[in-house]
């Protein structure tokens, strides 16, 4: 296991992670097996002090800017730099990262923060960014469009209620509104892809290290929302019955690595809610676990909308609030054998 800083290999482009492009497989990989062996990188398996890099929704829709949802960030190119330097570490560090974990937002057409799952009595969908409230759906001002029922083989009761309960359960927990967001992140589409040149450093990283890349499904159930890649929004419907359940295996296989480094879109939502539920799940562990979590700031953005809302200091507020709870908040640029905890 190699613990010196490696210099960025000579194909890393820092001008091009604002853009999407092919991968040379093929080239990268005879790239990585001489840079492995020039530098006396050891295979992941040989490493005694194990540590996952998990990347959260790094993916086009959110770090492309004409793509979806683009976290441009207070300064408008947010997620563009951040990914610089996300890039930028995972080459320097290349030899310490022992496996990365690259969790995946994916979509399809028909779920139920998509417009065409609601329709009102005009038989009008609501338009991208509606806040969905609770009362509304109660007075049936919206309701589960007819077509999407049938689609899904539900009885109309049962969408009723099941959208009554929804609306509740996201109010309750008063984390967000339920929301209708433009489609974004769609399973088989450009925007669901990793940003091309992370995809091309995670790639290199794995052969490089002979580590499996692990990627991790989340958002794709039809019925609920997954901001966190461990936990759904809701986990039952109205009748109680399970229709989602917690990532137990993730959780497991992050707790069992010496040090957990988290980075990815966006900081206020995704990130932030992954961050949150692995703390719970500490906490109720061994709350001294909450010391192996390592949150990189400087690779990860809030959402920050034109006119609109500015989740900036909510993020901020969250990740103070992470810290006071024993994870550490660091930044990419500092060596990784100087951040608290470490043992290389």
């Amino acid at each position: 296991m190699s613990y010196d800083e490696l210099p960025a290999p000579s194909h890393f482009d820092a001008d091009k992670v604002g853009e999407v492009w092919r991968v040379p497989y093929q080239e990268r990989a005879a790239d990585a097996e001489r840079w492995a062996a020039e530098h006396r990188i050891s295979p992941s398996a040989w490493d005694t002090y194990r540590i996952c890099l998990m990347l959260v929704d790094v993916q086009n829709t959110f770090c492309i800017p004409e793509f979806e949802l683009f976290v441009g960030g207070a300064s408008g190119t947010a997620a563009i730099d951040d990914n610089r330097r996300l890039c930028e570490f995972i080459y320097r560090n290349l030899g310490i990262i022992t496996e990365i974990c690259a969790t995946m937002d994916t979509h399809m057409t028909m779920q139920v923060f998509h417009n065409i799952f609601l329709v009102n009595e005009r038989g009008e969908h609501p338009a991208p960014f509606s806040a969905i409230s609770e009362e509304e759906i109660a007075q049936g001002v919206w309701k589960l469009d007819p077509r999407v029922t049938e689609s899904f083989g539900i009885s109309s009761r049962y969408a009723a209620d099941y959208l009554r309960h929804y609306a509740h359960q996201l109010d309750k927990k008063a984390k967000y509104d339920y929301t209708i967001w433009p489609y974004h992140a769609m399973l088989g589409g450009i925007g669901h892809a990793l940003v091309s040149a992370v995809e091309e450093a995670v790639f290199f990283h794995g052969v490089a290290r002979y580590s499996r890349t692990d990627f991790q499904v989340k958002g794709d159930n039809p019925l609920t929302e997954n901001y966190s890649v461990l936990r759904p929004e809701v986990m039952e419907d109205a009748e109680g019955k399970k229709i989602a359940q917690e990532n137990k295996q993730l959780i497991n296989k992050l707790l069992d690595f010496d040090a957990v480094i988290i980075a990815g879109q966006a900081k206020s939502h995704c990130v932030f809610w992954t961050v949150d539920d692995l703390l719970d799940q500490l906490q109720s562990t061994d709350k001294k676990l909450t010391d192996k979590v390592y949150l990189l700031e400087d690779c990860t953005s809030p959402i920050v909308i034109p006119d609109g809302p500015d989740f900036t200091e909510a993020a901020n507020e969250a990740f103070e609030r992470f810290a006071g709870a024993g994870m550490h908040v660091v930044r990419s640029t500092d060596p990784v054998r100087t951040w608290p905890g470490i043992s290389l």
